[in-house]
């Protein structure tokens, strides 16, 4: 594991899955839009009667997706370009984290320089969160965006050298291209819940996707009677569920071995293993924060899920982290932990 993190392997790999949720982002929204469509043309057939052809719903929900198709994307485009534009403000104000500079830190903002001068790399903007949970997580797009947050309650209760591991840590992520591809998968999934979100409270309240529509949709989807309506229903919300499925599974999908290899960036980086597990074996357990939605959550040092035995966790176990270190970097394992080696 640790031989293998100063290829460049991982890093085109990022870039990779961050162009294939570029490409199959648009392909993934129109699949959700069509879905909505078909809902609102079955809701609108359960209201008709007579029996026309089973697939009008599918047709009529087609038609008016050729019809909406660039407003979606120009919809779509909009959000992501605010995104982008306003990501680490958002991110900020659902933490509370603020910046900081070496008068306000100096020992914390000098160790982050020292790591990154020691890799020739910019010094990332620093930001502290005001909360005694011990976790910290990096953001950016690009050189120049980069940030590194840290809780108060990780620079009171680790100690210099477990600081410095967990800065290293972040700043394999930076350079690993991980919170970058974190950042757009994030985006993206916002938009999903956004559209859904929206589509959901637009049937609801019964507003239809335009005067002319409605009255087409009537005369057209009504023809199918209740066999193509209870059809289209079902159609729709299978679509609807897949494709957020989909954007979902995307984002849980993003290997979690990033995290694995974030360790050993940390290692590489302090020739310090010891470190790293002391200080994970201090977090573990007291990483929660209150406040920030599971999309921020994904990119903490921790982020543990109990649900579904881990099927959607975003990080290994604390504990599968540790042994490697123990195993891949010869770091020695304090009890309790010991008693957990295999």
């Amino acid at each position: 594991m640790f031989k293998s993190y100063g290829l460049q392997t991982h890093i085109w790999n990022n870039n990779w899955k961050s162009m294939l949720l570029l490409a199959g982002f648009p392909i993934l929204l129109m699949l959700l839009t069509y879905g909505l469509f078909l809902l609102y043309a079955g809701l609108i057939a359960t209201e008709g009667h007579g029996g026309g052809a089973m697939a009008s719903p599918f047709i009529w929900a087609a038609d008016r997706l050729g019809e909406a198709w660039p407003y979606a994307l120009i919809g779509a485009g909009l959000w992501f370009a605010i995104a982008y534009a306003f990501y680490q403000a958002i991110i900020d104000a659902s933490t509370g984290a603020k910046p900081v500079d070496r008068k306000d830190a100096p020992d914390l903002y000098n160790l982050l320089e020292n790591l990154c001068i020691s890799r020739g790399m910019k010094t990332p903007q620093l930001r502290i969160m005001e909360t005694p949970a011990l976790n910290a997580f990096a953001t950016g797009l690009h050189e120049g965006q980069y940030s590194v947050t840290v809780t108060r309650g990780l620079t009171t209760t680790l100690n210099r050298d477990e600081l410095e591991a967990v800065l290293a840590h972040e700043l394999t992520h930076i350079r690993n291209r991980d919170v970058r591809l974190l950042v757009i998968s994030v985006i993206f999934v916002g938009i999903f819940s956004f559209v859904g979100e929206m589509g959901y409270r637009a049937l609801r309240s019964g507003v239809s996707f335009g005067r002319g529509g409605e009255r087409r949709g009537r005369s057209e989807a009504s023809g199918g009677g209740s066999g193509a309506a209870i059809l289209a229903i079902v159609a729709a919300l299978a679509i609807i569920m897949v494709s957020y499925a989909l954007a979902v599974v995307i984002r849980f999908a993003l290997s979690r071995k990033r995290e694995f290899l974030a360790d050993a960036g940390a290692v590489e980086l302090t020739k310090n293993p010891d470190a790293m597990i002391t200080a994970l074996q201090k977090i573990a357990g007291n990483a929660h924060v209150e406040g920030p939605p599971a999309e921020v959550r994904e990119m903490f040092i921790e982020n543990a899920h109990a649900e579904f035995a881990g099927l959607f966790a975003t990080h290994p176990p604390i504990e599968r982290r540790i042994l490697a270190l123990a195993q891949y970097a010869q770091g020695r394992i304090s009890s309790p932990w010991a008693s957990t080696r295999t």
